[in-house]
């Protein structure tokens, strides 16, 4: 394996999914802060934001659909043309977007289109996560796979911040302007990301056990179907897993915004920079957490950070609603941590749980599932809890979910759904055994 092959494979990934991952929160920051008055006008402050915050869901629904058809493809083609095709799908979709007509110059038309155009998204998206690890992944030495696959899952934090850097001035603009022309200008300035990261793609090789497999003629016929009649419980483990961090993150970085601006009282600016120097603290902890994963397993790192997530989640609503900044950003900081510990090592662990002639498949249908449950579903449900029980419900729901994935977690470490707890992975196409059913032990 050349030696520059795994940080090119980690930097190309890191940059494509920021750019991917960029375009989703570009749509997130404005459903949370404009599309309430852009696309849902008539139906108040709530109803507006509840409208349109459901938009931002709908991209979750059509995730699972994007792994099964992409990740099926990434067995059987290859990994590296479906990160092309995701990066340019996301990108067109995102473009249309900011030249979408809103509801006062269409009517009901505008947030059909938008739906449509954000299901496009989610279609993309859902075969962009996987991919990203496993072609990083299988670049990777066994030794360093935590810490170069960190930084897949790290373009997330990353993109966040890009993606408020953005929003910060545009939110500046008078009220009218920015309704009128000024949130377009975000998802119009994708085209020119999108450009660099197909270019960036082209340039990486394809992984070696995807090689490998692909020369041995041992490609499998049905990757997806696979997934489906030989590790069903896997998949459903995997769904569990992925609940804490998914709903953890999605409502600090959607529902945090809303939060803060319509209940607490801060104003978007104060808001998104919050959200954003909280992201850059969250990129520098996933990486560090993946390096640390390499030395101790990453089951002990996911755990954890899982532990963490469910003890902070009450502090960090407290440190928010008290409506001093510094203390909210203390409390969003300090989530990050065991947010990091957690989602910084997700993906390589997930991806470690299947076979190289699956491993697309598997990693994208099963994390996507729980994205529905979890990270669609995530700023809609705390929104609902806040307005019905107080914004304190939404600890108890993020201790839920943290609870939900532990048990997942555990079920899983006790099946033979993961035979790699950590740096002593085969890097091999034997790296997960090919067995026909998933049973406890």
């Amino acid at each position: 394996m050349p030696k520059m092959q795994p940080r090119l494979a980690a930097g190309a990934s890191l940059i494509g999914t920021t750019i991917e991952y960029y375009d989703f929160f570009v749509y997130a920051t404005a459903a949370a802060l404009v599309f309430n008055k852009v696309f849902f006008p008539g139906l108040g402050e709530f109803g507006g934001t509840l409208a349109s915050l459901s938009t931002f869901a709908v991209a979750f629904f059509f995730r699972p659909l994007g792994g099964i058809v992409i990740g099926h493809f990434g067995d059987k083609v290859g990994r590296r043309p479906m990160l092309i095709l995701t990066l340019t799908m996301m990108g067109v979709a995102t473009v249309l977007i900011g030249v979408l007509p809103t509801f006062a110059t269409i009517g009901v038309a505008a947030p059909i289109l938008l739906v449509l155009l954000r299901a496009v998204q989610g279609f993309a998206l859902g075969g962009e996560y996987g991919g990203a690890v496993v072609l990083t992944m299988e670049h990777s030495p066994v030794e360093r796979r935590g810490f170069f696959g960190s930084f897949t899952t790290a373009g997330g934090p990353l993109a966040l911040v890009l993606a408020t850097l953005v929003f910060l001035p545009i939110t500046a603009l008078p009220e009218e302007a920015l309704l009128s022309w000024g949130w377009r200008i975000p998802f119009i300035l994708s085209a020119v990301l999108i450009f660099l990261g197909f270019y960036l793609r082209r340039t990486i090789e394809e992984s070696p056990a995807f090689a490998e497999v692909k020369s041995a003629g041992r490609q499998d016929r049905s990757p997806a179907l696979t997934i489906v009649r030989q590790y069903p419980l896997r998949s459903l483990l995997i769904a569990g897993i992925s609940l804490s961090a998914g709903v953890s993150f999605y409502v600090l970085a959607v529902f945090g915004l809303s939060y803060g601006t319509g209940t607490v009282g801060f104003s978007r600016q104060t808001m998104l920079e919050i959200v954003m120097v909280t992201m850059i603290f969250c990129f520098a902890f996933m990486v560090a957490a993946g390096r640390l994963s390499d030395r101790i397993g990453r089951p002990k790192c996911i755990v954890a950070g899982m532990a963490g997530l469910a003890l902070w989640a009450f502090p960090w609503l407290w440190l928010v609603g008290s409506g001093n900044a510094w203390l909210a950003l203390v409390g969003c900081v300090v989530l990050c941590i065991p947010l990091a510990m957690n989602m910084g090592v997700m993906g390589v662990f997930l991806a470690e749980c299947f076979p190289p002639e699956v491993r697309y498949a598997g990693i994208s249908i099963g994390y996507t599932i729980g994205l529905i449950v979890g990270s669609g579903l995530a700023p809609l449900i705390a929104t609902t809890l806040t307005s019905e029980f107080g914004a304190y419900a939404v600890g108890w729901y993020l201790v839920a979910m943290s609870l939900v994935s532990l048990l997942s977690v555990a079920v899983l470490l006790r099946t033979n759904g993961h035979t790699a707890a950590g740096r002593r992975t085969p890097v091999s196409t034997s790296s997960a055994p090919r067995d026909k059913s998933d049973v406890i032990h």
